[in-house]
């Protein structure tokens, strides 16, 4: 779904970057109430249980209440934030993807919350706050989850049909050749070209970065050699028959995870919370490994997700509901609450290293955290460009109408980055190279 951007908020976005002087903004925090007014402030989010935090939150602090609303997750609540903002009826807070901040900024929906949380910056790795910071002094929300990428395998599996875990792409595509060989009833796993935001972070993880920014200007690189690399590499197993191509998030798919087509699944650190509910027959079955890399002796990951808490440019209590949002994210009693009731995997650094975290139980690891915080640190950086919106839902109509092949792949991601470019540049922004 695209959504207009006046020339005037394509300015303003350049502004966020620290690319032009003199936008201003309708989101400056403003003083609010004072620290004694008892205010009500709404919130939306998509996490598992929150209404049980925010109730801990509530009956701690009777001044500042919570109303909270559950959303539907990720684009569908960009959508309504998009929706809400043109109408001047945001909620005060809400949960926003990493890839999503851009586009809220550039349309000055959200509010720079650097005067009363900046001082957070330490508790973060230094790729998770530049997300929510644009690269600027300005704080557009903090850090709430981390979502590197991982191998996720079978162990029943593995072992059936003696596999060893693959440490590059080469021998994943290897072993996915000998395990279809030997069962043409069973995958090493999908395809990645079915969801945008698993692609961009093994593109992510190959050195691409769909967007950049220098100056005034901005560079696009969705077609670079780096992401040329991975739809190749995908399209070619596709090609073979050696990995499924169905859509992902579908009932058909979620059926080849607990019937035991798929070996395998890259995903992000997420997983386990989600297989419980494709796969729960499987409990016990898996186990987490790195993820693959293009070259052996390397430690890359990319990302797939992840999210901030916001202050939204419509809120009369910015400072209230920075507190919040701080306590959500960052204190003991916020992070723990939303690893055991919401599943999170928690951005914040001390709280990786909590003896709070549930136990995982679906998973047949001990030491999962352990390694989660390990790919924690290695997630490439990666900058999102204003119009993430459009490239995700380009992407899936670009990669759904293409023929399954190495060929067909490498066309669609040509016809992706050219969409994106044209969409900028119809929004006023200066794109270089393209």
């Amino acid at each position: 779904m695209k959504f207009p951007r006046s020339a005037k908020a394509a300015a303003c976005a350049l502004a966020a970057i620290g690319l032009v002087a003199g936008c201003s903004s309708s989101g400056s925090p403003a003083s609010g109430a004072g620290p004694t007014q008892k205010v009500t402030l709404t919130f939306w989010s998509w996490v598992p249980n929150m209404q049980k935090v925010v109730n801990v939150w509530n009956a701690a602090h009777p001044d500042i209440q919570i109303k909270f609303t559950e959303a539907a997750g990720g684009d569908s609540e960009l959508a309504k934030l998009l929706t809400a903002g043109k109408a001047k009826d945001m909620p005060d807070m809400a949960q926003i993807e990493y890839q999503s901040l851009p586009t809220m900024v550039s349309n000055n929906y959200l509010a720079d919350i650097s005067q009363y949380d900046a001082s957070l910056k330490s508790d973060y790795p230094s790729g998770l706050w530049t997300q929510v910071t644009l690269g600027t002094s300005a704080l557009y929300g903090v850090p709430q989850d981390a979502a590197p990428l991982a191998f996720f395998y079978r162990t029943d599996i593995f072992q059936k049909y003696h596999l060893a875990v693959p440490t590059t792409w080469a021998q994943y595509q290897q072993e996915a050749e000998q395990l279809h060989k030997a069962d043409p009833g069973i995958y090493m796993g999908d395809t990645a070209t079915t969801d945008a935001g698993l692609f961009a972070g093994l593109t992510q993880q190959a050195g691409a970065q769909w967007w950049s920014a220098s100056g005034s200007s901005w560079s696009v690189g969705i077609d670079s050699s780096a992401a040329q690399k991975v739809a190749s590499y995908w399209g070619n197993l596709v090609q073979e028959g050696v990995v499924d191509s169905q859509t992902a998030w579908t009932a058909s798919w979620d059926k080849a995870f607990s019937s035991g087509q798929y070996a395998s699944w890259i995903s992000a650190v997420w997983a386990p919370g989600d297989l419980v509910s494709q796969a729960a027959n499987t409990s016990g079955k898996w186990a987490m490994a790195e993820l693959p890399q293009w070259a052996a002796g390397q430690h890359v990951s990319g990302a797939w997700g992840g999210s901030a808490t916001s202050v939204t440019a419509d809120s009369k209590y910015p400072q209230q509901a920075a507190q919040f949002i701080a306590w959500l994210n960052h204190s003991a009693d916020g992070t723990n609450q939303l690893a055991q009731n919401g599943a999170v995997y928690p951005a914040s650094q001390a709280a990786e290293s909590s003896s709070s975290l549930p136990a995982q139980t679906f998973m047949n690891q001990s030491d999962f955290y352990t390694l989660a915080k390990q790919y924690s640190a290695e997630t490439a950086a990666a900058t999102w460009g204003p119009d993430v919106d459009v490239a995700y839902s380009d992407f899936s109509d670009d990669f759904a109408s293409t023929i399954k092949t190495r060929a067909g792949y490498l066309a669609a991601l040509t016809k992706l980055q050219s969409s994106v470019v044209a969409d900028m540049k119809s929004n006023g922004f200066t794109v270089n190279g393209s």
